[in-house]
C-alpha cells in the first residue's frame, strides 16, 4: 500500500472516531499519540480547548526517561504515570481517543495500565 494511501486513510479513521468522541471538564479526553520513538498522553477539555495534564516518555518528570521508547513495556509505564498525572488533578473518568491507532499491543497495554491504576473509561 502506497505510504500515500495509507496516511489519507489513518486521518479518515481519527476523523471518524473524533465525531463520536469529546471530552469536558468532568470527563476529560485521553489523546495518545505514537512516534517511532516516543509516546504522549493527554487529558484534553474540548469544550474550553485546554490541556489538562499529560505524560510522554519524554516528560521530566518521568523516571529513566533516557530508556524508555515506543515498545509495550514503555507504553505500560506511561500509561501508569498518565493515571497518576490525572488523579493528581481530580480526574478519574475519562474517554479515551485512540487517534487513530488499532486497539492492540501498545494502545491497548497503555489503556490497561491506565485503568489498573485507576482510571474509568
Amino acid at each position: 500500500m502506497q505510504h500515500q494511501k495509507k496516511k489519507k486513510l489513518r486521518q479518515l479513521r481519527k476523523w471518524r472516531i473524533r465525531k463520536k468522541i469529546g471530552g469536558t471538564a468532568a470527563r476529560p479526553r485521553m489523546s495518545v499519540c505514537f512516534s517511532n520513538e516516543h509516546i504522549y498522553v493527554q487529558f484534553i477539555d474540548d469544550v474550553s480547548g485546554l490541556t489538562l495534564a499529560s505524560a510522554s516518555t519524554r516528560h521530566k518528570s518521568t523516571p529513566s526517561r533516557d530508556t524508555l521508547g515506543a515498545n509495550v513495556e514503555s507504553a505500560k509505564k506511561v500509561g501508569t504515570l498518565a493515571a497518576e498525572a490525572a488523579k493528581a488533578k481530580g480526574i478519574s473518568t475519562i474517554v479515551f481517543d485512540r487517534n487513530g491507532a488499532l486497539y492492540h499491543g501498545k494502545v491497548k497495554a497503555l489503556a490497561d495500565a491506565a485503568r489498573e491504576a485507576g482510571l474509568q473509561f
